[in-house]
């Protein structure tokens, strides 16, 4: 499929477009729920565990104030303030260590829920929805993306509950003991919060930028993985680590800018905090000389403390902005995963696709990935139950794109394809496509024995059928030959096999799966060619009776089919037996030519 093309315009829109905040906070939501009453007993947990911590100013001032009391000191009353002190900081610290646990499980609990939906949407979304992005990219989501909202649920969260009841009892407190003094922070406050939110503005964007660059840096890094064979042997190296630098270097500066503009709040804030301390101790002293007996030196300490319990939560804050923002922006590219349209219903009276004798019919078919941009034209074919049919052409003719309307991967733009006189818009995609069998050049194995790759989707076969399979595709003999047999493990991509391995281990798994029609894609591309004629024979005796669509570049092994399809520029532009084409002296003909003259 083409590669989407992305106006730089609308790039750089998406880029400055805001988080939508409102969006984010309704999905989060419904991830709370089940944790509603855990989240009321962490609030009732921090809110008290905050009372506690807000008494201890006015005991320290009540204690302050017994110091020189009567030309003496209460050590006594000294001793029991300290003690109650004491006693309510430790009360605070093991509530606010059990609110932190609390916090940390529901953190847990959402993430891995999270995690186990966006793999179930992934898994639902259609081929389209992959062909259109990197796989590092969906994958930064389903890692990185998920973290940072569990990290800040764990941790922001707690701190701004605890931050807002301590904002609001450092005031009702300020207010007992001088309410006069708080005409400070009719000044500061409001600058803060000017400050705070003119920063914020600012940040949003960036932590989205910061999250799409550092998914493309994800998606890069994972593309020259793969390829790290190819890159070795053009010499590639200098060239990507070059590109790597670049996309690197974007995905630092988008870090950077996005932690230099979060982080620069709680400067901000902080100086006009020590501002108004410093305008608290002078009207406090003021008010002290003017009336002492009022306003005592322990009062004052005490409204300082509050002031820094009321200023501190508020810089604090400030602080995690940039946290917060980079994890709205990261439930944001999680929740829009979750919002993707996953492959359309089934129509309400879909049929059941069974007993297919194998009759294909597609007429007038066009169909482009793009609009306005057909990759096949007014397509016809008709195959007959048991025909080979092979589909030949250059690059970007267009013959992939027949399997992928085949298997419904996508949906054609108009025209119709029909199995056994069945519309295949009208029956059920896996009553359909457990009636192929695909055999594709890019061969896929999972981490698992050889055993369980090839059985893939036959629970019920039995270890001979496996084994006989084996021996037909060629394979059995180097099976055997694995230190476990059968029992051997095949690690991550099976990279202790050859690639040529690899694609006779997937031939064997399709040889084995009992469906009536077959589709080969470039199947045999990395087998050599006496293998690939044994294969040939055992794959004919196989397919007896069932419909085979091939597509291949190497026309040497398409000699036999029944009917060969030679497309060009998404048209058929000749069909028929390999005899009558090279009769013919057409197209056909001349790519057969240019394929033995290569050589």
């Amino acid at each position: 499929m083409p590669e989407r093309k992305i106006n730089l315009s609308d790039k750089r829109t998406f880029q400055r477009r805001k988080v939508d905040k409102r969006y984010v906070f309704r999905h989060l939501l419904s991830y709370l729920k089940p944790y509603a009453l855990l989240i009321i007993l962490i609030f009732f947990a921090n809110v008290a565990s905050t009372l506690c911590t807000l008494f201890g100013p006015d005991l320290c001032g009540k204690a302050i104030d017994l110091i020189g009391k009567d030309g003496g000191t209460d050590f006594a009353g000294i001793g029991y303030y300290s003690a109650l002190l004491a006693g309510l900081y430790a009360a605070s610290a093991l509530l606010a260590y059990l609110s932190t646990i609390g916090m940390g499980y529901i953190s847990r609990g959402i993430v891995r829920r999270m995690r186990c939906d966006v793999f179930a949407r992934l898994s639902r979304l259609p081929v389209g929805y992959f062909d259109k992005r990197q796989a590092g990219d969906v994958i930064s989501v389903l890692s990185y993306d998920i973290d940072t909202v569990g990290e800040s649920l764990a941790n922001d969260i707690i701190i701004v509950l605890k931050s807002v009841v301590l904002i609001i009892g450092s005031l009702v407190m300020m207010l007992t003991i001088a309410a006069p003094l708080l005409i400070v922070f009719a000044v500061t406050i409001p600058l803060s919060l000017i400050m705070t939110r003119f920063i914020v503005k600012r940040v949003q964007p960036l932590f989205r930028k910061r999250s799409q660059k550092l998914g493309e840096l994800n998606g890069f890094v994972e593309e020259i993985i793969t390829g790290q064979k190819t890159t070795k042997a053009y010499c590639a190296e200098r060239t990507f680590i070059d590109k790597f630098e670049e996309k690197n270097r974007q995905a630092i500066d988008a870090y950077a800018r996005s932690e230099y503009y979060g982080t620069v709040s709680g400067p901000c804030v902080g100086l006009v905090n020590n501002i108004s301390l410093a305008l608290i101790s002078v009207f406090g002293a003021l008010m002290y000389m003017n009336n002492p007996a009022v306003m005592t030196v322990g009062r004052i300490s005490s409204f300082v403390l509050y002031s820094r319990k009321f200023s501190g939560p508020i810089n604090e804050v400030a602080n995690i902005m940039g946290e917060f923002q980079s994890a709205l922006a990261a439930a944001e590219r999680v929740f829009r995963v979750l919002d993707e349209q996953p492959e359309p219903e089934d129509a309400p009276d879909a049929e059941v696709l069974s007993n297919v004798r194998g009759e294909v019919d597609i007429s007038d078919l066009t169909f482009g990935y793009l609009p306005g941009k057909p990759v096949l034209k007014n397509f016809s074919l008709h195959a007959s139950p048991g025909d080979v049919v092979a589909i030949v052409g250059h690059t970007g003719a267009g013959k992939t794109t027949v399997i992928n309307l085949l298997m419904r991967f996508y949906d054609a733009d108009s025209g119709t394809i029909r199995i056994d006189g069945k519309d295949i818009a009208s029956v059920t995609r896996s009553s359909l496509r457990r009636a192929f069998t695909m055999v594709l050049q890019d061969t896929w194995l999972f981490a698992g024995t050889v055993y369980a790759n090839i059985a893939y989707g036959n629970p019920d076969v039995t270890r001979e059928d496996v084994e006989r399979v084996c021996k037909e595709a060629c394979i059995h003999s180097f099976i055997t030959r694995l230190p476990q047999g059968y029992d051997t493990v095949l690690n991550e991509n099976a990279m202790n096999v050859s690639k040529g391995q690899k694609q006779l281990l997937t031939i064997a798994r399709a040889m084995l799966y009992d469906s009536p029609m077959l589709i080969l894609d470039e199947a045999t591309s990395n087998v050599d060619t006496r293998t690939e004629k044994l294969i040939q024979q055992a794959m004919r005796r196989l397919m007896n009776g069932k419909t085979c669509f091939v597509i291949a570049h190497r026309l040497s092994t398409i000699k036999n089919a029944d009917k060969i399809l030679v497309m060009r520029d998404g048209n058929v532009v000749e069909q028929g037996t390999h005899k009558s084409l090279m009769a013919g002296n057409g197209y056909y003909a001349s790519l057969y030519h240019s394929q033995f003259e290569s050589y």
